[in-house]
């Protein structure tokens, strides 16, 4: 093979872009691993909030803001570690975190406001649907088999 300054520019690309392919699965772990966490729990809290939508009704707002607080500190854990901006399934990861961030915030400004805005069946119903989706959403993502790739 010739060793012209063409030949080498394309080795440098192809190596470069396998690189670039082994960085990306190497940067998809950390969100496999937090949907594997996220998508079992979303599962698992939305359907049993839709099972007991009375208990909301007699929630207290002193249990509104502990959940708050809660639902703030893992959203801030999960955006601290995971605030990954790419087009695919781990954006949903990133999403996640600042839902719970910001939905935590609100419970802790507005505890009573949002132990009213609870007593409403049709809105809490859609939120769990929300969550489930995005639950089954993450746990195919962070339970399937990894496609084998070949290497250079």
């Amino acid at each position: 093979m010739p060793c012209t300054a063409e030949y080498s520019r394309h080795v440098a690309l192809l190596a470069s872009h396998a690189r670039l392919g082994r960085r990306n699965e190497a940067a998809v772990a950390p969100s496999r691993q937090l949907a594997g966490l996220l998508g079992p729990s979303l599962i698992a809290v939305s359907i049993t909030e839709s099972m007991n939508l009375e208990i909301f009704s007699h929630t207290s707002a002193h249990l509104v803001y502990l959940n708050g607080l809660l639902l703030f500190v893992a959203g801030l854990a999960i955006v601290r570690a995971h605030n990954v901006w790419t087009a695919g399934w781990p954006v949903l990861v990133t999403l996640i975190g600042w839902l719970f961030l910001l939905g935590g915030l609100i419970r802790m400004i507005a505890p009573v406001s949002t132990q009213q805005a609870a007593q409403h069946p049709t809105t809490v119903l859609a939120l769990t649907s929300a969550l489930l989706i995005i639950g089954i959403v993450l746990s195919f993502h962070a339970y399937r088999r990894e496609k084998k790739t070949g290497t250079f």
